[in-house]
């Protein structure tokens, strides 16, 4: 379908659902790397390492390369090293939250941070939490990995950065800035990432609300895939619309 595009895929509804790989979805993959195909798996999701994350991608059948990754965390970590090298953080999150941050040589620390930067974790702590609320009420800056307010879980649904955030908002008055789509500088950064210019780029999402508005926004062709959220039908709801809408990563042809 787009020949010599690079894609910034986004992961879960796309590449794989649940623990399940999207059927084509492996074949996709391959068919990219064996054309040299520039490519980075996009997810919201800050909690694993890049190696982690592909970790637990073969498990479920999908072999993605560690370095074709690219979460939130990551992006958040560059964002701040552009804002203030060699900073220092209070980080609620887990290791691939810490990981990023260590890479771009920020400190971590409780007392007079820089910044307060909030990510997942399944351990939120109200010491944490009133922590992050006393060094924001004091002026530390906040920033946020991502804005999703709820995810999936093996036990149903639960709180994610977005609900987390809210809660020191709303104790502090003071509002985090979201560095996770559908924030464009998460799409900039990947595109950096993957040394790799927006108009020869192409998005490829299940959402129509975070997917493909960063990409449109972002200056991307968009590719609406319909194996997660957004049926067909609920696209005509929305005043923007995806460059293409395909049944699944399965009918991209890389040449």
């Amino acid at each position: 379908m787009s020949n010599n595009k690079s894609y910034l895929l986004d992961m879960d509804g796309v590449l794989v659902r649940g623990s399940t790989p999207i059927p084509g979805a492996q074949q996709f993959i391959e068919r990219m790397l064996e054309n040299g195909t520039k490519f980075a798996v996009l997810t919201n999701n800050p909690i694993y390492t890049p190696r982690d994350l592909a970790h637990r991608l073969s498990i479920v059948g999908l072999n993605v390369p560690h370095d074709r990754l690219f979460t939130s965390a990551m992006a958040t970590a560059k964002f701040l090293h552009t804002q203030m090298p060699g900073g220092s953080a209070f980080v609620i999150g887990e290791t691939g939250l810490t990981t990023a941050m260590h890479d771009v040589g920020y400190v971590l620390t409780e007392r007079n941070p820089d910044y307060v930067v909030l990510g997942e974790t399944t351990n939120y702590s109200y010491e944490q939490i009133s922590t992050a609320v006393r060094l924001v009420a004091a002026g530390a800056r906040f920033i946020a990995t991502n804005p999703d307010a709820s995810g999936p879980s093996e036990k149903g649904i639960e709180p994610a950065c977005g609900a987390m955030a809210a809660l020191i908002e709303k104790a502090t008055g003071v509002a985090p800035y979201f560095i996770g789509k559908p924030n464009p500088l998460m799409m900039r950064s990947a595109l950096r990432f993957l040394d790799a210019h927006s108009e020869e780029a192409v998005m490829v999402g299940d959402r129509m609300d975070t997917d493909v508005v960063a990409g449109m926004e972002s200056g991307l062709e968009t590719i609406l895939v319909l194996t997660g959220v957004t049926t067909e039908d609920m696209v005509t709801k929305f005043p923007y619309r995806p460059t293409h809408v395909l049944g699944s990563v399965a009918e991209i042809v890389v040449e």
